[in-house]
């Protein structure tokens, strides 16, 4: 009976990486005995991941407090892969926990995707900052004030496992890049797109030339969501050899794949925070990337990105939040994966440079998406 599993809350499976880290989990030896519950905004994504994949679905959002404290309270653990910024739905499942612990006495386990992007600078592509955050340095993160962004909810998980009603753990991804593949992507259930890139791409595809801000020196960690080593199956036929492992996904799966092994090894609460990262890239080198994808495609006739102006900030990053936007991509975010490396045996493979070869597919996207036509 489902009552004898091991109970999972679920939120964020039909995206980029939550996509992706669902896939493992539910190719993990044990997932017999699970009984996962994902929380699923679309009704027909939500009948697909229980009809095809045997993933309980409850239609609902983040906005739905009530439902996600209930769905919290009944989990002993929780992988949260959704919106990293929205305090009011973590509050919400923080809630269901505590409930769960004073009703049971059961410490649940709450895996929590934030970002990187915590230790962003106000560089805009001036400098290169020379400090580098470690995961293992807790006075550092602990010295980050709560306007860092998604530190607020950072402080909230890190609170709820001092007050010891759940352990806390944080995933902080750098930029996320690559297409993701298997067989959440191929039902149409998890999206296929990162962030970052595709945006300037939509933005310097728009302005007919990639920019820069500053002199585009600043420099963002990074990951590749997929790795050409070999985890599992990820299709049950006998005759299928492609294999998968998700490296930024991959740590959430090492991750839970340790919680159920022998949580008391493993850093939590303040203690509790995994960057995902394998190197670094300039934001000149990325933005130059796409430049030359826009001029291969004739939609640009320089590749060599320019200054962006504030007037053009306003203009292209309008929809994704003017300057706010322009500043983050062209922060210093700095970090090394030290805890992961070290205490969940993580190898990445995939190095930096292959964030710029990703530049061609996605200026593709986003000019037959734009309907634009080679310049003459």
């Amino acid at each position: 009976m489902s009552s004898d599993k091991l109970q999972i809350f679920y939120t964020g499976a039909t995206g980029y990486i939550g996509g992706a880290v669902l896939q493992l989990i539910l190719q993990h030896p044990k997932a017999s005995t699970f009984a996962i519950t994902a929380l699923v905004r679309d009704p027909a994504k939500a009948q697909l991941l229980e009809s095809k994949f045997g993933v309980k679905s409850v239609v609902g959002s983040l906005q739905g407090f009530d439902k996600l404290a209930e769905l919290a309270e009944n989990a002993h653990i929780v992988v949260h892969t959704a919106d990293a910024t929205d305090e009011a739905a973590l509050k919400a499942i923080l809630a269901g926990l505590k409930r769960r612990h004073e009703k049971t006495g059961d410490v649940p386990h709450l895996i929590h995707t934030s970002g990187a992007g915590v230790v962003a600078d106000d560089a805009r592509g001036a400098y290169l900052a020379s400090h580098i955050y470690s995961d293992l340095d807790v006075a550092a993160l602990d010295a980050l004030p709560p306007t860092a962004p998604a530190h607020a909810a950072d402080l909230l998980l890190v609170k709820a496992d001092e007050d010891g009603y759940a352990r806390t753990y944080i995933i902080k991804p750098g930029y996320v890049y690559g297409t993701p593949s298997g067989p959440l992507y191929d039902a149409g259930i998890a999206k296929k797109t990162t962030i970052m890139l595709p945006w300037l791409a939509d933005v310097f595809a728009r302005r007919g030339r990639a920019g820069v801000l500053g002199v585009g020196k600043n420099v963002w960690a990074s990951v590749h969501v997929h790795d050409s080593t070999c985890l599992r199956p990820c299709t049950g036929k006998e005759s299928e050899e492609k294999l998968i492992r998700i490296v930024d996904a991959d740590v959430y799966y090492r991750l839970f794949s340790k919680i159920l092994e022998d949580p008391s090894r493993l850093g939590h609460g303040r203690e509790g925070y995994y960057f995902s990262e394998n190197g670094e890239c300039t934001l000149y080198d990325m933005c130059k990337a796409v430049g030359e994808a826009l001029v291969a495609v004739g939609v640009a006739t320089e590749a060599e990105p320019n200054i962006l102006s504030p007037e053009e900030c306003d203009k292209y990053f309008g929809k994704y939040g003017a300057l706010e936007a322009v500043k983050m991509f062209f922060a210093n975010v700095r970090c090394r994966a030290d805890r992961a490396r070290r205490d969940l045996g993580w190898a990445p493979t995939h190095t930096p440079d292959e964030v710029l070869k990703t530049a061609r597919e996605i200026v593709d996207a986003v000019v037959e998406k734009q309907g634009l036509k080679a310049k003459a």
